[in-house]
């Protein structure tokens, strides 16, 4: 798996990216081979960065017991 960053350019009625000749050549890119692709775009990065910021009125470890209750009993 290889990471890169890309600026959209409009193409056509699309938007396409151009993928570095370095990744094509490791991770064996072809015309026609499907590859997956994966956009991290501004929204995506503003979670990250607000992730871990929820305070709680319980600590985690409470919150954890109470979800494990009743799992215990079989």
């Amino acid at each position: 798996m290889q990471q890169f960053k890309a600026v959209p350019k409009k193409w056509g009625n699309s938007i396409g990216i151009t993928i570095p000749a370095d990744v094509i050549q490791q991770e064996h890119v072809q015309p026609r081979k499907k590859i997956t692709v994966l956009i991290i775009g501004e929204q995506q990065k503003q979670l990250k960065n607000i992730f871990g910021t929820l305070k709680l009125k319980k600590d985690t470890q409470q919150v954890m017991n109470e979800i494990d209750e009743g799992y215990d009993e079989h």
